[in-house]
């Protein structure tokens, strides 16, 4: 039977008992598996609604100007990233004392914060403050963790230099000018998302939990998938007619196929064995959750011009579905990449995937031709791609010991 790596094992029991920290995690399956805890699932509830604040930033004009779609595309990295912060800390301590639940309550305090923010940035103070709220308390727990073993030193020293320095720059943007801000928030943000690669050669001694970090992340993954449903359904109007009924349903195909071949690429767990510190699995998901978000405002889009009788879909919004489903497709292959290198096969239906996409939203203006060619295009590609993982998931089984 697997055991279940914990900081707690390392000490002795009174210096674990004054910590906090338990000699066993506290929710693991019958084969000794770490799963979500109930506080983890609801730190996910409210990151859902900070998603949908970022997506609401795109409004309901068809046409988004670039500077907004990349405001939205940075907005969703700093809510990713707030977010993974928390796994990956989970995923190698997991005291779930009265403690650590009290201070991961402090941070949904922050991220309600970030969510209320998002809407006013960069004006608003609230979006930086709850950042600030977010990961200081992710710098206290791993302050915390710190005494409980020599290789918890080297990885919480690692992250303590990396995350604290982003955090002061946080910190320093608040009194700065507006428009300065962005600028600040970028530097820190990028000594942040360096520190895990900078620092790989001590984090991976300490491997995360390859079942618990692709389950938190699909987790959130799926939030996402579940953000761009909700901003396709919206889209549809009250007692809708049957031609906008066909229409919705197309469209939701398309997420639905994104779906499909998602959770079969999880459940195969093909890269499970070669997660280490899990730097290229989770960074891979931060441009293709960006991706999912974008995909569902453009086809809720379409499905609102579709209700407005438009004939011609504007250029702006074909490029950025094509992007988000070229962007997903490439991240999938790279997510399959971790795992062995392509067959030809594989490169073959990644490269159907996205001359398809990139033809059909290029070429097409009209509306329901373009969603019916693309829905088509998309399902094709997620059996053909599924197929294939599944395969390679069955070659990949070995017995457990």
């Amino acid at each position: 039977m697997r055991r279940v790596r914990t900081a707690g094992a390392r000490l002795p029991g009174w210096l674990a008992g004054r910590l906090g920290v338990r000699g066993a995690a506290p929710l693991a399956d019958e084969a000794g598996h770490r799963h979500a805890t109930w506080l983890e699932l609801f730190l996910d509830v409210i990151f859902v609604y900070a998603l949908a604040a970022v997506v609401a930033r795109l409004g309901g004009e068809p046409s988004p100007s670039p500077r907004a779609v990349l405001a939205v595309i940075g907005l969703f990295v700093v809510i990713q990233w707030a977010w993974l912060g928390q796994v990956y800390y989970d995923t190698r301590f997991d005291p779930d004392d009265a403690l650590h639940r009290l201070l991961v309550l402090v941070a949904l305090v922050g991220a309600g914060a970030m969510t209320l923010g998002v809407d006013e940035v960069p004006e608003s103070p609230l979006l930086p403050i709850g950042y600030l709220i977010v990961r200081g308390v992710l710098l206290l727990l791993y302050l915390r963790a710190r005494p409980t073993s020599p290789m918890a030193r080297v990885v919480t020293t690692v992250y303590l230099i990396g995350f604290g320095s982003g955090w002061l720059i946080w910190l320093l943007s608040l009194p700065a000018p507006t428009e300065l801000r962005p600028v600040l928030w970028i530097v820190a943000m990028v000594i942040e998302l360096a520190t895990p690669w900078v620092g790989a050669r001590w984090l991976n001694r300490w491997p995360v939990d390859n079942r618990h970090l692709p389950e938190r992340i699909g987790q959130f993954t799926i939030i996402v998938l579940g953000s761009a449903l909700a901003s396709l359904l919206f889209a549809v109007p009250d007692h809708p007619p049957p031609h906008m009924i066909l229409t919705a349903a197309l469209a939701f195909l398309i997420p639905a196929a994104v779906w499909w071949v998602y959770t079969t690429f999880v459940t195969t767990r093909l890269t499970q064995s070669r997660l280490r510190g899990g730097q290229a699995y989770s960074y891979l998901h931060i441009p293709l959750g960006g991706s999912l978000l974008l995909l569902g405002w453009a086809l809720g889009q379409v499905v609102r011009l579709v209700d407005d009788d438009v004939t011609r879909l504007p250029l702006e919004l074909r490029l950025l579905l094509g992007a988000s489903m070229v962007v997903w497709t490439a991240c999938g292959l790279a997510l399959y990449w971790l795992w062995t290198r392509p067959s030809a096969a594989r490169l073959a239906i990644a490269a159907y995937g996205v001359i398809s996409v990139c033809v059909i939203t290029g070429t097409v203006h009209q509306p329901k031709v373009m969603l019916s060619l693309l829905a088509a295009a998309i399902v094709g590609y997620a059996v053909l791609l599924s197929r294939r993982l599944a395969r390679a998931g069955e070659a990949n089984q070995t017995p457990e010991g």
